[in-house]
């Protein structure tokens, strides 16, 4: 590849892996699932990641048909795009982002009985939508595509690289209750947190190329 499309895909693994967050997620599903066998547990990290995996890869085949439908131009769209990731951002540094998180799967454990005798699905809702498929990886990807759109070479890295990123997220999810008790919760809230400026970086930067956009700068 050439080094504009090495730089592409290295961007698009950073935006994806913070926003999608599979280090925040994995433990969230490990509760969720903790009391059933590990067969059932595995299941659900397959089907949750191919569910979001389905919605992510809707929204960046569609995305621009659907921004064109809407009336709605690029400079607005990285302008709206970048202040919402850096939205997610500041609740990854303030920890806001985890606490919403594992208060759903409170509430979804609450409702359900995850037992080894009744194995509700929880694939769909939240694995699959909103802990893979949220609304930041969802305006991510239609952002990554549409920033290049025309350029049938780079969408199909980014393209790649959203399968590569998923598909690490799952080894991660799998491995769930494990990484939770190798890591720790003090590591995984540093992670979290560099993620977090890491992230905040990025948004900024969408922000930036969407107001220089808009004028014409």
């Amino acid at each position: 590849m050439t080094p504009e499309l090495i730089e592409i895909a290295i961007s698009t693994f950073v935006t994806l892996f913070v926003v999608i967050d599979p280090i925040g997620v994995a433990p969230m599903v490990g509760a969720l699932t903790g009391g059933a066998p590990l067969a059932y547990q595995r299941r659900m990290a397959i089907k949750g990641t191919v569910v979001g995996a389905a919605v992510l890869f809707l929204f960046a085949l569609l995305g621009d048909n659907l921004m064109r439908a809407l009336g709605i131009g690029m400079p607005a769209f990285k302008t709206a795009g970048g202040v919402l990731l850096f939205m997610i951002a500041l609740e990854m540094v303030s920890e806001k982002r985890t606490k919403r998180r594992e208060k759903r799967a409170d509430q979804v454990e609450a409702e359900m009985d995850l037992t080894p005798e009744h194995d509700d699905d929880i694939s769909v809702f939240p694995i699959g939508v909103p802990f893979i498929a949220g609304p930041g990886s969802i305006a991510t990807v239609m952002l990554l595509m549409s920033a290049n759109q025309g350029h049938e070479l780079a969408q199909g890295v980014i393209l790649g690289t959203l399968a590569a990123t998923l598909v690490l997220s799952l080894l991660i999810i799998m491995a769930g209750t494990w990484v939770l008790a190798k890591m720790g919760n003090t590591i995984t809230m540093v992670i979290t947190r560099i993620m977090g400026i890491i992230l905040a970086a990025l948004a900024a930067q969408f922000v930036f190329d969407g107001v220089k956009g808009a004028f014409g700068i």
